[in-house]
């Protein structure tokens, strides 16, 4: 029986397909810079996590913000903290936005998928890895363990869902997200090689209308020794 070689052809076009979806997602992003803020004005609990964040790291370190957004509430956080922060976003005028408002962390127009450089602390993903399809979930956690150093920390929120890869109208964008329910979130995570120290669930309503509440997932990981 003669083993079946794959073909580069459809490797090429899946690849192609991926950049023309992120690209898509880029500019509805770009749509979403004044309304995000207008619809999601209560981030105390995302406060809550980057302080958590803060009190195990303290000044000096370096942390990965990926989907940084506007740069606020989170870098603005940790870099009043003395932390150095490194933030990534595949919008452009997302990463513009954030470039203005905390002028003092660096910002990099890149997608996680991307992304290469290594040695942070930690890292935080608010609401930003929801917006891949499961399998680039998995991929992002890989290229996330290899970015942060041994023993340091992973934080990420997602709204608890059981979708992958599905279209939804956000606001006035069309988007494509994904999401898992806690025990599955639990246990992707602790695969790509993270040791889950907590997780916590809280009910969120965004300021729009007729907007359902919304489970948000936050959990805090370290990185497996």
């Amino acid at each position: 029986m003669t083993e079946r070689q794959p073909d580069p052809s459809q490797d090429a076009a899946g690849a192609l397909d991926r950049s023309q979806q992120r690209a898509s997602q880029a500019r509805a992003i770009d749509q979403l810079v004044q309304q995000y803020d207008m619809a999601y004005p209560d981030r105390s609990e995302q406060i809550r996590a980057g302080a958590w964040l803060v009190e195990r790291l303290g000044p000096g370190a370096l942390v990965l913000d990926i989907g940084c957004g506007t740069g606020i509430p989170t870098a603005r956080q940790l870099l009043d903290a003395g932390i150095r922060v490194v933030g990534i976003d595949i919008s452009p005028a997302m990463i513009a936005a954030a470039s203005a408002a905390v002028p003092e962390a660096t910002m990099h127009n890149s997608d996680v998928l991307d992304f290469t450089a290594t040695g942070f602390d930690g890292a935080v993903a608010f609401f930003s890895l929801l917006m891949l399809p499961r399998s680039d979930i998995l991929r992002a956690l890989s290229v996330l363990r290899t970015a942060i150093k041994p023993g340091g920390y992973l934080l990420i929120s997602m709204v608890e869902t059981d979708l992958d890869d599905i279209p939804v109208k956000f606001l006035d964008a069309d988007i494509r997200v994904s999401g898992y329910r806690r025990e599955e979130l639990h246990q992707v995570v602790e695969q790509a090689g993270f040791e889950i120290v907590e997780m916590r669930a809280v009910t969120y309503t965004p300021v729009v209308d007729q907007a359902d509440p919304e489970i948000q997932l936050y959990v805090f990981a370290r990185v497996s020794s």
